[in-house]
């Protein structure tokens, strides 16, 4: 008598504060293709970006919080300045120009110059990002990886989970669908062997119009993580131009005459 009086209770109270605090979707139930195939289209729409920044970056061996100034557009053209807290001087000037890159350590009187790959923005940021996924992990729209795709609900946070399987590797996303909203709060892209390539996480998104007149989501506050070269790069975005024409000469440096090789000894 006394069991079948507990699960009275239990059975009633399973919607009660403190009982069963799960959420269930507040729309249809999702398919995963089709979250992917509407990411897929709301990073196709974000062609290019210039933004102030704050970043906790490395420089040199050292690690340091300050602003930095950024611009990119796809086709593997990215632009950093690294202000100095002084006065405003450039500390660290690297372009990736599509097929090379250089960079250029004033603080410390130095170069790197090569191919236009994932490891440009390592040289600049600590963190291995072919240069068109950091412009669209910058605007809150991660490239994914091709596989088999399945979604799950967080009914906890209210959020998505899709997974994606690939001969490649595996990816991960939690997405905030609500409203009609697709902004993806986490990512995480595995290797096939397991072991996190990256991750980012996306915190306080905003509206932000783009120069046609569009308008656009995207996280005021980014945190990228390469566990291969133990780092994390923290940005908080200040004012940004979504989608500007930025003329192909912004994305040369001039490396001077006889500077030495950054880390040569």
């Amino acid at each position: 008598m006394k069991l079948l009086l507990s699960l009275a209770v239990l059975a009633a109270c399973a919607g009660c504060p403190g009982g069963n605090t799960g959420q269930k979707r507040p729309y249809a139930e999702p398919k995963a293709d089709e979250v992917v195939g509407r990411l897929a289209k709301q990073r196709d729409a974000l062609k290019s970006f210039s933004a102030e920044s704050k970043m906790d970056y490395w420089l040199g061996d050292q690690r340091v919080k300050g602003d930095v100034l950024v611009m990119g557009t796809t086709g593997k053209k990215v632009r950093f300045n690294a202000l100095s807290p002084a006065g405003g001087d450039v500390l660290v000037d690297m372009a990736c120009g599509g097929t090379n890159f250089a960079y250029v350590d004033k603080q410390n009187n130095c170069q790197l110059a090569g191919p236009c790959d994932r490891s440009s923005i390592a040289a600049m940021l600590r963190i291995e990002l072919e240069p068109d996924d950091f412009l669209h992990l910058a605007m809150g729209t991660p490239p994914v990886i091709e596989g088999t795709k399945t979604i799950a609900w967080d009914s906890s946070r209210s959020l998505e989970k899709v997974e994606v399987k690939g001969p490649t590797g595996t990816q991960t996303l939690t997405l905030d669908l609500r409203n009609g909203r697709l902004d993806v709060i986490d990512s995480e892209l595995k290797d096939a062997n397991g072991k996190t390539v990256w991750s980012v996480k996306n915190t306080d998104f905003e509206s932000s119009p783009d120069a046609a007149g569009g308008d656009h989501r995207l996280p005021t506050k980014t945190q990228f993580k390469s566990p291969k070269e133990k780092a994390d790069l923290v940005v908080e975005w200040g004012q940004r131009t979504i989608n500007p024409t930025i003329d192909d000469a912004k994305f040369v440096v001039s490396v001077p005459d006889g500077l030495p090789r950054c880390g040569a000894k």
